[in-house]
């Protein structure tokens, strides 16, 4: 089963990156939805985090909600397998117990004579149940205080299907920030603006991005304030740019005014023209009529 999903996910997560059209998706959604997709699928395949990636991507209301549904129902399944495996093993070691008499409850001859070495002390529990060794808390109260300002960040907003857990990753995002500037004034600006991002109720899709996995803690750790920035912004950045760009020749290429000339762009008769001597002398001069109204 992993063999055939892996190529459906390839093609999902070109399509959300762009790369690819989103013409073939209902057949990739249709052929997810007959798939018997077991825990151990989903696990390796990340199918579920890729699904949820395109279902944000795609414009079409019915296949989004489609994908939420698949979504939904594999989340179920795991689950529903967590709870099942300990119940499972429970029974086993029951009946492994009823069938296996004690040393104890064997008569005194029988009893195995046990030697000092044989005896083992238990192992201590582990206290790392929730947090790999690998994403243990930082030692300074500081460090520890910013991954829990962090956390609250990512939990700030309503979390979408297929979230990670929200202290890992906020673990994760302050190491990664540490790494690349240390304990400093760099540290410090780079989490207040990382923050100041999750908290954005206008950009949420930053937040729900990092979440569930789509952007990885140590690439949000490098990301500008451009690359954080919502398509709202983007776009109003790029007008403010357009618009400096267009008052910046207009004040280059400013002629006599005029309306003898008709632009072929905006269809308006606020121009102005210049004539420059481009050619030989004994040539008559090129005109130039530059649109006061669009700039063209």
């Amino acid at each position: 089963m992993e063999i055939e999903i892996a190529p459906i996910a390839t093609k999902l997560e070109k399509m959300s990156s762009g790369d690819k059209s989103m013409d073939g998706a209902p057949e990739l959604i249709a052929a997810l939805e007959k798939a018997e997709i077991s825990a151990d699928v989903l696990s390796k395949t990340r199918i579920g985090l890729i699904l949820n990636d395109f279902r944000k991507k795609t414009t079409d209301e019915k296949l989004a909600k489609r994908a939420k549904q698949l979504i939904k129902n594999w989340k179920s399944k795991v689950e529903a397998a967590a709870s099942a495996k300990p119940a499972r093993i429970d029974s086993e070691s029951r009946k492994k117990s009823s069938t296996t008499a004690s040393p104890l409850e064997l008569p005194e001859a029988k009893r195995p004579k046990l030697e000092m070495n044989d005896i083992k002390a238990k192992p201590e529990p582990s206290t790392s149940i929730k947090i790999p060794p690998r994403l243990r808390k930082p030692e300074d109260p500081a460090r520890e205080r910013n991954v829990t300002i962090i956390s609250k960040s990512l939990t700030s907003g309503p979390l979408p299907d297929g979230s990670l857990n929200a202290d890992d990753v906020a673990l994760q995002i302050e190491a990664a920030i540490y790494e690349l500037h240390g304990d400093g004034e760099k540290y410090t600006s780079t989490i207040r603006s990382r923050v100041f991002n999750l908290r954005d109720k206008k950009n949420p899709d930053l937040r729900e991005n990092i979440i569930v996995g789509s952007v990885s803690p140590s690439k949000f750790a490098k990301m500008s304030a451009d690359e954080m920035a919502s398509s709202d912004m983007k776009k109003l950045r790029d007008s403010f740019t357009k618009e400096a760009i267009n008052e910046h020749q207009m004040s280059v290429q400013e002629g006599t005014p005029t309306d003898m000339f008709k632009c072929g762009k905006c269809l308006k008769w606020n121009c102005t023209y210049s004539q420059v001597q481009t050619r030989s002398a004994d040539e008559p001069m090129t005109t130039f009529v530059f649109c006061r109204e669009c700039g063209n």
